[in-house]
């Protein structure tokens, strides 16, 4: 094996979790570029198909799963279809999520429950599905995010917790999992990428964050995406425990 077929995923298959839109996309789409089949999960069916054909213009096969990953039961099911057709699980995404933004004084425990249940607790049960049928040398990806290391003006108390949370969860899953299953555990916290979580910005918004920014600009989703199937693929095989940050800068500012 030379240095670039560590970096293919050539017949592994691969859950992506919020693969209906934003990265989940670019996600699914550079995955199948790199060689696995796709198993695209998310609430809303109809975004999922389009996914599906992207992943299947570069050769590759997909599943469509309709999957609220805040149900354990429902992340479950989203395993049990994937071994139902493929046999395996090699790689879990956990990108699913959902951002607000309300002042902490009027925030509802609804509000910040909703939050919690989908970007924390939904990572959580789909990682201990995935743990439950995965084999030695697979690996899972946490999406966390620049807002769990750092703050950035906007009053998100919940979902910073959430993705803060993210990374304590990464760690003690790679512990847990790496000698025991062989099974890697890793986190990105992405900085700022066009999806429909940035639509919702007020204008103007990041370009006040463009001092922070060291290479001047948000980011692209290939570049994300790249990072993502390295730490998939055997050319990360000794990364685990870790919390990346793939946002130009941001964190050092």
């Amino acid at each position: 094996m030379n240095v670039l077929d560590r970096f293919r995923l050539d017949d592994r298959v691969v859950i992506v979790t919020g693969a209906s839109s934003g990265l989940g996309v670019a996600f699914a789409r550079a995955l199948a570029e790199a060689g696995a089949d796709v198993v695209l999960a998310a609430r809303r069916v109809d975004k999922l198909q389009d996914t599906a054909a992207l992943v299947r213009a570069s050769g590759r096969r997909a599943l469509p799963v309709a999957t609220d990953i805040a149900d354990p039961d429902q992340c479950a099911n989203l395993v049990d279809e994937a071994m139902a057709a493929f046999g395996r699980v090699d790689v879990l995404v956990n990108n699913a999520g959902i951002a607000t933004a309300f002042p902490a004084t009027r925030e509802t425990p609804d509000q910040f429950r909703s939050v919690i249940d989908i970007n924390l607790n939904g990572s959580y049960w789909s990682a201990q599905a995935c743990g439950r049928v995965m084999k030695p040398g697979s690996s899972i990806i946490n999406i966390s995010s620049i807002l769990g290391l750092t703050t950035a003006g906007l009053p998100q108390a919940a979902y910073s917790a959430s993705k803060a949370a993210i990374v304590g969860l990464t760690r003690d899953l790679a512990q847990q999992w790496g000698s025991r299953k062989g099974i890697r555990v890793n986190a990105i916290a992405p900085g700022f990428f066009a999806s429909e979580m940035t639509d919702q910005y007020q204008d103007g918004y990041l370009d006040s964050l463009a001092s922070r920014m060291v290479l001047g600009r948000t980011g692209n989703p290939a570049e994300l995406a790249a990072t993502l199937v390295w730490l998939a693929s055997d050319a990360a095989g000794y990364v685990t425990g870790q919390t990346i940050a793939v946002d130009g800068g941001v964190t050092i500012t």
